[in-house]
């Protein structure tokens, strides 16, 4: 089995709620999101970026506006919106409820009877 593949896919599935907990904190520019991303230690190329913004734009989760550059073309700063914010709080349960459930599992005694269950 590849190692790396699996890691992939684990690191994908938690990275829409990553790029929305970094626009959670306010009105952001896309190569600010890749470096706070990287700081924390998840690679994201922008070309992995801009089509996942773009989803969530068009979902209606985030908004966008145009910003005079001083060295360049203007610049699209995103934001979230209203809808979004309210997604972010359900990914943000469904977060914690995985996590918790995860961790009871991983650890060396766990006992089957108080394992977290997942809810829809």
């Amino acid at each position: 089995m590849d190692i790396q593949n699996t890691q992939s896919q684990m690191r994908k599935g938690v990275l829409e709620f990553c790029i929305l907990s970094v626009i959670r904190q306010g009105e952001v520019y896309p190569s600010d999101i890749v470096e706070q991303m990287k700081s924390a230690n998840l690679q994201i190329l922008e070309g992995t970026l801009y089509p996942l913004l773009t989803r969530l734009k068009n979902a209606g989760l985030l908004t966008y506006r145009w910003v005079e550059s001083n060295s360049g073309p203007p610049r699209k700063y995103f934001l979230m919106t209203d809808k979004g914010i309210e997604f972010y709080g359900e990914l943000e349960r469904t977060w914690k409820e995985l996590a918790d459930a995860v961790h009871a599992l991983t650890q060396p005694n766990h006992n089957e009877n108080e394992t977290p269950t997942l809810t829809k």
